[in-house]
């Protein structure tokens, strides 16, 4: 053992050295911020226009572009964008194309081998010819901006910080030109992280046969419509005389949910091969290969049960306005730097040639605004979460590149792809896909074998193929701008006809006085099995071509209102409606949030503005009313154990961040919450599904409470001991009340939900583990102490399974008033900036974090009386 001189010098040494390194990083660092921030007043030379453009950016850097055309418009969109967040421009298209691996080297080799076995871009390259003419040339024009950006920059190091850091390993990285295919390719990366069941639908999958069918039932409960009322109610949404719509024929509150894959209604197609057995080894080994493989995709957007959003539109006789109020919080994986950026985009006059008169939320990397309003309606977005994937199980000659097709031997179609990677050698790839899409089951290196059933010549593998409808190229980009310019609710649907993926809750509200909902996208169609089981649950057998999808789910046959007799929709990732055609899914959130909003909106004959953002604040635990009578009925006969129960004797259930009594009790529930689910669940689940103790365990728990000797309850990791609902219960609060002394302190009192509930903002290259601490400083920005928490109006969700800190929350929050547009209010959830130097890299996040927003101007007046900086974009003199 070293003595405790040598240690110290030990570690002074290690300190010296750490210093010189925070030293080089700072002066380096410091070097950069005159070479890579932009500049924002005065005036600035760019090619292509052809007039001047005005962006005037207020305090917080948002900026108001002004143009004669649209095609400078869109140009100068490119350009404000490159001027903010062109790493992560860059760094999104390199991943949405399959190429990370170019810039970061070994370690995105695997994202590649994912992403270019779904072929993201090259679906994305099928859809632009697809695109009207305007929306192809505003995606031109927008790149053209982006390039002249690129243009004026010339080294990578003199366009962001992160280029020189990675030059260090990759110092022939160069910087490419911008495409309108690059901004395309971003909708399939939106698309794939708000996709819908993959999750539950490989999870039921593999644990078919480990867990009875009574216990997978009580895992997936079904959806409570009276507690947590649908988005639209049967009366409100009667479905079209005649309608053609085949899918999901039978009751979703009514469904079972087998262990194995059953027939579907009709003849059998000429194929002998038997049924599926999920709970074969060999099937469970290859569908979870197939789930390795695809959370090896990075979460641009986020994923997991927080993901989701709030969305409520109030009527002008429900608002104190007399006009119609609407309010927006998509629920989102943070990040540094947040996934929007604010914009407003004006012709200064508006005609059918230059027709944007736009304000609201735009992505990096793509024209236009995808959330927000123009001078006659406002919308808002919501996950739908409809099923739009789907797994089929197939077998497959490996040695003749075929596969079993209603009895036939048929061709797999395959291709090349080359993965190039920094530092390293090339990787070569084979891409093999089925009539349902690519194979995804041996994608990732070492698992190719995993589905093998014997030796020999001639013996099938199994193999999982993906079914998206993301890969079906679509006309998502001509949504975007129809909305930007839609005046009215005909109009409005017409541009959610063409939104095909993501499938979105779309609310409305005009100037006009009106309100709506439009659920659109593309939906599949499948055939009815006939015997109470919902299609798409499991995964199918892709040799029996009746499990194929049937087409898609017309738009005029998907769930639409305008103007509800009770002024009012709410929209929260809840069930759309308990009519039994189309299906859309069986696994909704349940409610918890939906139904606390209505009962907020509804409790006033009037709703204000400001209360529409204190809603969007609102911390109250609906879940906490059906545990905690639980929890107090509980014998204890440890009076330190009791002590932080009694927390909950008084508790309102909301969970505020800061000191006090109901920040105390917080901390406990949310602590015992946890325990609650690992010591329930987390035995019986494989460790890469543990229970996250979203809504699906708070609906799963609230039924399992009535069956105290339910086989969840036992815990399979004490042999011998048989636990019941009490015994669980009892240990959790133990376990609770053991750890939160020993990371709070002893007194429950001083006990703060926000000092285990945090925001951590993090780099997705440089903010990792494996990235050195003095880097990750540079970027990262952390330990914001939030309110809220998962299934909560405020959704800072959290993961049991990880700890308390904050994986999923409102990425930004709006309230539009359609009376007075300059009275709305907004707030993004960092900064404008991507740039770690730069004023507006976190300058919102404490407003964010503390509930607050800004005005949010949108006359030209309006953003003339909030101006800091004006720029004006001149044409370069060639």
């Amino acid at each position: 053992m070293p003595s405790l001189a040598s240690l110290r010098r030990g570690l002074l040494i290690a300190a010296a050295v750490v210093l010189v390194v925070v030293l080089a990083l700072s002066v380096l660092a410091w070097m950069q911020v005159s070479r890579t921030q932009p500049k924002t007043s005065g005036t600035l030379q760019i090619s292509g226009l052809s007039a001047p453009v005005t962006v005037v950016r207020d305090d917080r850097g948002v900026p108001d572009i002004y143009a004669d055309t649209l095609g400078d418009l869109m140009r100068a969109q490119g350009y404000v964008h490159a001027q903010d967040r062109f790493f992560e421009m860059d760094l999104r298209r390199h991943i949405t194309a399959g190429r990370l691996a170019e810039m970061v080297g070994e370690p995105g080799v695997e994202t590649d081998r994912v992403i270019r076995t779904m072929g993201w871009r090259r679906v994305a390259e099928a859809e632009l010819p697809m695109l009207e003419p305007s929306t192809r040339q505003a995606l031109q024009e927008y790149a053209e901006g982006v390039n002249a950006w690129i243009s004026d920059q010339g080294e990578p190091g003199d366009m962001a910080l992160e280029y020189t850091v990675l030059g260090q390993q990759n110092p022939d990285y160069r910087v490419e030109q911008w495409s309108a295919v690059d901004s395309l390719a971003w909708l399939k990366a939106m698309a794939w992280d708000l996709r819908g069941n993959y999750d539950e639908e490989l999870t039921r999958a593999r644990l078919s046969g480990s867990v009875s069918e009574s216990m997978l039932s009580d895992l997936f409960p079904p959806y409570d419509s009276e507690s947590h009322q649908p988005i639209l109610s049967v009366d409100e949404w009667p479905p079209r005389a005649g309608s053609s719509s085949k899918g999901g024929a039978q009751s979703v509150a009514a469904t079972s949910r087998p262990s194995s894959t059953p027939s579907p209604k009709g003849e059998p197609a000429g194929s002998s091969t038997p049924e599926p057995e999920l709970s074969d080894d060999e099937t469970r080994r290859v569908l979870a290969s197939t789930q390795q493989a695809v959370d090896t995709v990075p979460q641009l957007l986020g994923q997991g049960e927080g993901i989701g959003s709030n969305s409520w539109v109030v009527s002008g006789e429900r608002s104190s306005t007399g006009k119609p109020l609407l309010a927006n919080d998509p629920h989102l994986g943070i990040s540094m730097p947040g996934i929007w950026y604010q914009v407003g985009l004006h012709c200064r006059e508006v005609t059918a040639a230059c027709p944007l008169e736009v304000s609201g939320y735009s992505f990096a990397g793509l024209p236009g605004v995808v959330i927000g309003h123009n001078a006659d309606i406002a919308w808002g977005f919501t996950n739908l979460g409809p099923d739009v994937t789907d797994f089929y199980l197939e077998l497959v000659d490996d040695d003749a590149g075929r596969y079993m097709r209603d009895g036939k031997q048929v061709a797999l179609t395959t291709r090349r792809e080359v993965i190039k990677v920094a530092g390293g050698d090339d990787v070569e790839m084979t891409v093999r896909s089925t009539t349902h899409g690519p194979i995804m089951s041996d994608v990732l290196p070492g698992v190719a074998e995993a589905g093998e059933q014997g030796d020999g010549e001639g013996v099938a593998d199994q193999a999982v193929s993906l079914a998206w409808t993301a890969l079906t190229p679509s006309t998502t980009a001509d949504a975007i701008f129809a909305l930007n310019t839609a005046s009215g609710w005909d109009e409005f649907r017409e541009a959610a006809r063409d939104f095909s993926v993501p499938s979105q809750n779309l609310v409305y509200a005009d100037t006009e006085g009106n309100i709506g909902y439009q659920a659109p996208g593309a939906i599949p169609e499948r055939r009815d099995r006939g015997d109470g089981v919902t299609p798409g649950e499991l995964p199918s057998p892709g040799w029996d071509s009746r499990y194929d999808w049937q087409g898609f789910v017309d738009f005029e046959d998907l769930p639409w209102v305008l103007n509800p007799q009770d002024g009012v929709v709410v929209t929260a990732n809840q069930m759309v409606t308990e009519r039994r055609r189309p299906y859309l899914t069986s696994d909704w959130d349940y409610g918890y949030r939906a139904q606390r909003i209505l009962d907020l909106l509804t409790s006033e004959e009037k709703v204000t503005p400001e209360k529409m953002l204190r809603i969007q604040d609102d911390s109250r635990n609906e879940f906490a009313p059906t545990l905690v009578p639980h929890l107090m009925r509980i014998t204890l006969d440890d009076p330190f154990v009791t002590e932080a129960r009694d927390l909950l004797a008084e508790w309102d259930y909301t969970q505020p961040a800061g000191p006090g009594e109901d920040s105390a009790a917080a901390a406990y529930f949310n602590a015992v919450w946890s325990n609650v689910v690992r010591l329930t669940f987390n035995d019986d689940l494989p460790t890469d599904l543990q229970a996250s103790g979203g809504s699906t365990q708070m609906q799963s728990v609230t039924a399992l409470l009535g069956k105290p000797r339910s086989a969840w309850w036992d815990n399979r990791l004490t042999p011998g001991l048989v636990e019941g609902r009490d015994e669980i219960l009892r240990q959790a609060m133990v376990d609770a009340r053991l750890e939160l002394t020993k990371r709070l302190g002893k007194e429950p009192v001083d006990w703060q939900w926000g000092q285990l509930h945090t925001a951590d903002f993090e780099h997705q290259v440089l903010g990792g583990e494996g990235v050195p601490g003095p880097v990750r400083a540079l970027f990262n920005r952390g330990g914001y102490e939030v309110a809220g928490g998962s299934s909560i109006v405020n959704a800072t969700s959290w993961d049991a399974s990880k700890g308390y800190e904050v994986t999923a929350a409102p990425s930004m929050r709006m309230v539009v008033d359609l009376g007075d547009l300059d009275a709305s209010r907004w707030v993004n959830q960092t900064g404008q900036s991507g740039r770690p130097f730069s004023d507006h890299y976190t300058d919102q996040a404490d407003a964010w974090a503390s509930g607050e927003t800004y005005p949010w101007g949108f006359s030209e007046s309006a953003v003339q009386e909030a101006k800091d900086d004006e720029l004006v974009l001149e044409p370069k003199k060639e």
